[in-house]
């Protein structure tokens, strides 16, 4: 995708620079070692920290938040940040907690990011189900985001969100030509829950990229808190079988470090 650089911070945390803006998803920035509540007796410790810390990271924009009750997804830090970006784009259950400059979006709702000087960006949310059918009530909204600006003719830039494979995201791949997908992995699971998934395993990250067809996948949220059970050496093991297509499109971000046209 010319024109677009990524720079994974850790966990589902990106620096996202297109079209003059830089927009960051789920802002974590707390050092590790703390155990946190994801309510319903489960819970997780942070295992590392950032690879670039908030205050190194320059302004932002504005912030893709794919939902703000669990703090591998919004932590303090990320907390704090968001009082100093001009607009947050999540949830409709978030913005109605997080404060003005908060916009919530319904699925398949499409909002404008907008700048003097700037071509806009358009968002749209798109289907997420962080946990197995029903679980809604229990862990909470979530959304994934589509991406779309002037100049931009190969298809959308995706971020999955916390899901884990449903029809939903089939729905994604149907309405969508997607270039590059920032699919959130790690096999999320929590002892009190037993084998009950909470987001993607790579084995259904391919079955998902046999519809979408994306020229680049980008795999995040895949380590760094005890609740992540798949991590990247799995992972690539279960990418190394896919067909050729989307073993070629996989991409691994260095942590850290700004990498542009991820084709």
């Amino acid at each position: 995708m010319d024109g677009v650089r990524l720079t994974h911070v850790g966990g589902p945390t990106v620096l996202v620079e297109v079209a003059g803006r830089r927009l960051l998803t789920d802002p974590t920035f707390d050092p590790p070692g703390r155990r946190w509540s994801f309510g319903w007796g489960s819970s997780s410790r942070k295992l590392t920290g950032p690879a670039v810390a908030a205050a190194d990271l320059g302004p932002v924009d504005a912030v893709l938040l794919t939902h703000d009750q669990h703090a591998d997804n919004l932590d303090e830090a990320g907390r704090a940040l968001l009082a100093s970006v001009g607009t947050v784009v999540t949830t409709p259950s978030a913005a109605s907690r997080l404060g003005p400059n908060a916009r919530g979006l319904r699925r398949w709702g499409t909002t404008e990011l907008t700048a003097p000087g700037r071509p806009a960006i358009e968002v749209t949310a798109t289907p997420a189900r962080h946990g197995p059918p029903l679980s809604g009530p229990v862990v909470g909204e979530v959304t994934g985001f589509a991406l779309r600006w002037a100049g931009q003719d190969d298809g959308v830039l995706w971020i999955s969100g916390d899901t884990v494979l449903f029809r939903g995201l089939r729905e994604v791949a149907r309405r969508l030509r997607v270039d590059t997908a920032l699919l959130h992995l790690g096999r999320v699971r929590f002892g009190t829950t037993g084998p009950v998934g909470y987001t993607m395993t790579a084995r259904d990250a391919v079955r998902l990229c046999r519809e979408l067809r994306p020229r680049t996948v980008v795999p995040v949220h895949y380590e760094g808190w005890s609740h992540f059970t798949e991590g990247r050496e799995a992972a690539e093991r279960e990418f190394a079988r896919a067909p050729d297509d989307v073993r070629r499109a996989v991409r691994w971000l260095p942590l850290g470090e700004a990498v542009g046209a991820v084709t």
